[in-house]
């Protein structure tokens, strides 16, 4: 029990730059019973002797360590990740403690992301991550060593995977987060992580599309919409019929488009709607509809088009 759900996380190095860091994390790995080390543009080479040397035993899982030159290459095959971070951030995610959330990542395939040693993880390379752990320490210096980190992450990975050799992941899990009051564990039914990009790059384009997006703040708004679908924790039938609701309203966007019932006004009554505050949204979408219902345009008949008939595969996506 214990190996197989630890042979489920992958420990993730984004960018590393010390040979006797990677070496470090090698060892740290073997002696927690991890066996999956990822590093993705790894700054030094991870064969080098200072490496090895760190290593000591633990040198066949340098050897077999994967190298990625990007960081959603290196979750693909992953359902879940979870990345760690010493500062505080503008992120509506909160911050939790690793003894708190690692069990989460025992139930399925998963990552723990780890930054560079001079920078930390960058909020481009945080929102790959569901959620997020900060290990508490002392405010005089709060910054741990990438190996150290490290350590103490494996060290909570362990025992949460030890605590009884008849428990389950999914107890595992409800274990660890029986002591904290943030979301509830959900079922091991995750969509692929790279399943979920291909989702969230489909909805900004159709938001651009439509006007609810500029591409000047789209970042930001789509940052939120990531948090919300990330609290949800989507799984693959999920993720194929939001994109089959999509790949629909494109379809009728188009269709609508070529048969001249939308027009620049609409659009840009999508921007207004876009540009409002929360406060005052559903006023100003009112004034979208009334100004629809005022256009004295002839209505278009559907093709007779049926999601079931003519709709795309939704499970081809």
């Amino acid at each position: 029990m214990l190996e197989k759900a630890l042979a489920q996380v992958r420990i993730i190095l984004v960018e590393p730059a010390g040979a006797l860091n990677v070496g470090s994390v090698a060892r740290i790995l073997k002696n927690m019973g991890l066996q999956q080390l990822v590093l993705v543009n790894p700054q030094c080479d991870p064969q080098c002797e200072e490496a090895q040397r760190m290593a000591v035993h633990a040198a066949d899982l340098l050897e077999t360590a994967t190298i990625t030159a990007t960081l959603p290459e290196a979750l693909t095959g992953c359902q879940r990740a979870i990345a760690t971070t010493a500062r505080e951030r503008s992120l509506e995610t909160p911050l939790e403690h690793p003894r708190h959330a690692l069990g989460w990542l025992l139930e399925t395939r998963s990552a723990l992301i780890f930054g560079p040693e001079d920078r930390g993880l960058s909020n481009e390379e945080l929102k790959f991550a569901q959620r997020f752990v900060r290990i508490p320490s002392s405010s005089a210096y709060p910054a741990l060593n990438l190996a150290q980190a490290v350590a103490v992450c494996c060290y909570e990975l362990s025992q949460l995977a030890n605590i009884s050799p008849n428990t389950s992941a999914e107890d595992l899990s409800l274990s660890a987060s029986s002591r904290r009051v943030s979301s509830p564990i959900q079922p091991a039914s995750s969509a692929p992580l790279e399943r979920l990009e291909g989702f969230y790059e489909h909805l900004e384009t159709l938001l651009l599309n439509i006007g609810y997006l500029y591409p000047h703040t789209a970042a930001s708004r789509m940052e939120k919409f990531r948090r919300l679908f990330n609290r949800a924790d989507l799984s693959q039938t999920e993720v194929n019929m939001l994109r089959g609701i999509l790949s629909q309203m494109e379809w009728a966007l188009n269709e609508a488009q070529q048969s001249g019932t939308v027009d620049d006004t609409l659009i840009a009554c999508n921007h207004a709607v876009a540009d409002v505050s929360c406060d005052s949204q559903s006023s100003a979408l009112s004034d979208r509809v009334a100004l629809t219902q005022e256009t004295d345009s002839p209505s278009v008949e559907q093709p007779g088009r049926t999601m079931e008939s003519e709709s795309p595969d939704e499970t081809s996506i």
